[in-house]
């Protein structure tokens, strides 16, 4: 195992499905709680460990929700971004891109320049210290009405040069993508790359709204799209990205468990799939364990997470100038 992990950890890749709100680990949610005399329900971090038992989506978003409210000023954004960031560096992953909801703060009365300076500052330290590569995703809050999007993209404008896309999170079911048609359009004319949540607990269709209606390059989570073998061949055809969440997956009882994950078939019928880890304390580890998960109880091979990683840069909104350098760092066979 140890064998499989190091030569993991070694490939270069790049994360493309991580909430930045959902690295948030329960020692740093009550240290925050604490600073900022915010009431949960939790006396300790091993009791916020032991919440970590849900039924479906919603029932995580509630914790997630209840987490996010202790990230008040500059310096706790700043926090939570670096330390996922190191993570990055130990982990072997050059590039990432990381989803925000500014409407999980904006709410709450924070401001958008707070959290907006507390990630850049963060981001910029890391560059310059390792040479960390990374991207932010604006994320829509799907249960919110579409006024709130407008108004969110609306806020966002100050702040452009920071953002690279805009995406679509939160409850999916009952929450079409066609919901937001309007302001994924006004997004893509302002120039930000389109990518959004869609068949993870909502079906097939919504992968195709998402890609037709949205007109989105990138399909986060896509697992259900093994349900129809239509949209399959198109996937395949295409080569749209699919940010799969394996432990995420399980978690939510999407699949009853790691061994009937389809990501091995998804990438023998070839299947443009990545592996990331959405919300890493939540579900059960970061991106290295998802791949451990995947080797202990599916057979994953080196060769499988090589292709994985190929993926992953391809799929990436790098600079091409990078992407070509990591993907000759690839291109050599596995030992």
């Amino acid at each position: 195992m140890n064998g499989f992990l190091d030569y993991v950890r070694s490939l270069p890749k790049a994360e493309l499905h991580l909430h930045i709100e959902g690295t948030l680990e329960p020692a740093m949610l009550m240290n925050l709680a604490e600073k900022h005399q915010v009431n949960l329900p939790y006396l300790t971090a091993a009791d916020v460990e032991r919440a970590y038992n849900f039924e479906d989506l919603q029932s995580f978003l509630d914790l997630y929700y209840l987490g996010a409210s202790v990230l008040i000023d500059e310096d706790d954004f700043y926090s939570l971004m670096i330390r996922y960031l190191e993570r990055c560096r130990d982990e072997g992953i050059v590039h990432t891109e990381m989803m925000f909801d500014p409407q999980t703060h904006t709410e709450r009365g924070i401001d958008f320049s707070v959290f907006m300076s507390g990630f850049g500052r963060a981001m910029e330290d890391a560059k310059r210290q390792w040479g960390q590569s990374s991207l932010l995703i604006m994320c829509f809050l799907r249960h919110l009405p579409e006024e709130s999007a407008f108004e969110t993209l609306k806020a966002a404008e100050p702040f452009k040069s920071q953002i690279s896309s805009v995406g679509l999170d939160s409850s999916e079911l009952g929450h079409p993508p066609e919901k937001f048609e309007r302001v994924y359009a006004a997004a893509g004319q302002q120039g930000y790359r389109l990518v959004a949540h869609a068949g993870e607990e909502g079906p097939p269709t919504y992968i195709v709204e998402a890609l037709d209606r949205l007109k989105v390059e990138r399909i986060d989570h896509g697992v259900r799209c093994m349900e129809d073998a239509e949209l399959v061949g198109r996937l395949v055809k295409a080569q749209i990205p699919l940010t799969v969440c394996p432990l995420s997956n399980v978690r939510l009882c999407v699949f009853g468990t790691m061994a009937d994950h389809p990501i091995r078939h998804m990438l023998k019928r070839g299947l443009n799939v990545t592996v990331n880890s959405d919300d890493p304390p939540y579900f059960g580890g970061y991106l290295l364990d998802n791949f451990q998960a995947l080797h202990r109880e599916l057979g994953l091979t080196m060769e499988d997470a090589r292709q994985l990683a190929i993926n992953s840069i391809r799929s990436s909104f790098i600079d091409e100038a990078s992407s070509a350098a990591w993907l000759d760092q690839l291109s050599v066979p596995t030992p």
